[in-house]
């Protein structure tokens, strides 16, 4: 996982997160502060999404940004 990304430019990443995740609300990206475990969870429970998905999901977006 891309911890260092997601918690070293968690502000910077909030809104596009909002953006490419849009069932997550302003809360449960809020309440995440930059965990990953949190985020994937959120996105598991939001989705309906087994957590390999989440996982998945989360990593896809997080390398995106990083390009």
């Amino acid at each position: 996982m891309n911890d260092d990304i997601l918690k070293g430019n968690w502000k910077q990443i909030k809104g596009s997160l909002r953006e490419a995740f849009g069932e997550l609300t302003d809360d449960d990206v809020e309440q995440a502060k930059g965990n990953s475990e949190q985020l994937i969870g959120r996105i598991q429970e939001r989705y309906g999404e087994s957590r390999e998905r989440a996982a998945e999901r989360l990593n896809n977006f997080l390398n995106k940004l990083n390009e």
